[in-house]
């Protein structure tokens, strides 16, 4: 099964989900992305739960920024692979820059980011991936988001596929769904 993590403030609506899921619709591929909780704790239950109803061999990550940062704990807890795509990293210290309400840009639902929200990102937090070997990034120069090149020193020992120019939507996504589901 291939679950899609969404980034921040997101959704199973992103541009980037749903062309992932008419993709592997066409191939007939188990798929699955959910519609996170704005807590972290909730959602890595929840992604967590999902991963171990499946059997761990069909199991394939893709996050993107928050949901790298997700799908990078998930993947070492659960030793499977994950394509991350312009993915946070330490995204506690990020986000400190955006505490306080936040609305949903897909469902509406608004909330205060706050600090209890940063230290459940802290939990998760490593210093650096403990398999390397189950990572693919991808990244995009022009991420005007996050600054690219955090993601490139934190994966040194992961595959890495940098992109020039993009955003941090990674324009480029459907010209890399082959590689992401051959890795």
């Amino acid at each position: 099964m291939i679950i899609y993590i969404h980034g921040f403030n997101s959704s199973s609506q992103s541009t980037k989900a749903r062309q992932l899921g008419d993709y592997l619709a066409t191939r007939s591929m188990a798929y699955a992305c959910p519609d996170l909780p704005h807590r972290p704790a909730e959602a890595i239950a929840l992604l967590s739960r999902l991963i171990a109803a499946q059997p761990r061999a069909s199991v394939k990550l893709i996050g993107s920024s928050l949901g790298g940062f997700y799908a990078t704990w998930l993947a070492d807890k659960f030793d499977v692979k994950a394509a991350l795509i312009n993915p946070a990293v330490h995204v506690q210290n990020s986000l400190k820059t955006v505490l306080g309400p936040q609305k949903n840009y897909y469902s509406g639902e608004e909330y205060i980011l706050s600090q209890q929200h940063l230290d459940e990102l802290a939990a998760l937090d490593q210093p650096a991936p403990l398999r390397p070997q189950n990572f693919l990034l991808l990244v995009e120069t022009g991420d005007e988001v996050l600054d690219y090149r955090d993601a490139v020193a934190y994966y040194a020992a992961s595959r890495q596929i940098v992109v020039p120019g993009g955003d941090h939507g990674f324009q480029h996504f459907t010209q890399y769904i082959d590689t992401i589901l051959a890795f």
